[in-house]
């Protein structure tokens, strides 16, 4: 005879899937998302489905250099109220306490 803890976990991983990314915390904050393609676009989180489809606004795209498609560039162009379809998304993160650094594994001119 099971004990009512071990029913309660077997119809607790059956009955409803957890997500490894919880979007839940960044409604209505900045968040960076890159896509498939090598776009780069910031906004505001305003909604998400279970297929990772954001919904961002006032979304920003990061503009690609023409020299090289795989780095972007300062330059942006404002997208405004965007839906990035999920089997697009790569990477979604926070804005708020991300701050690019110097690459490390670059010499300095003259090493």
């Amino acid at each position: 005879m099971r004990s009512s803890s071990e029913t309660r976990k077997k119809s607790d991983m059956s009955g409803r899937k957890e997500t490894v990314l919880d979007l839940a915390k960044f409604v209505d904050k900045g968040v960076q998302v890159k896509l498939t393609g090598g776009r780069q676009v910031t906004g505001t989180l305003k909604g998400y489905d279970q297929l990772l489809n954001l919904v961002l606004d006032e979304a920003v795209e990061f503009l690609r250099d023409p020299d090289d498609p795989l780095k972007t560039t300062d330059q942006t162009r404002s997208l405004g109220l965007i839906v990035c379809r999920g089997t697009a998304v790569m990477l979604v993160s926070p804005t708020d306490g991300t701050d690019e650094i110097a690459n490390p594994f670059i010499e300095a001119d003259g090493a």
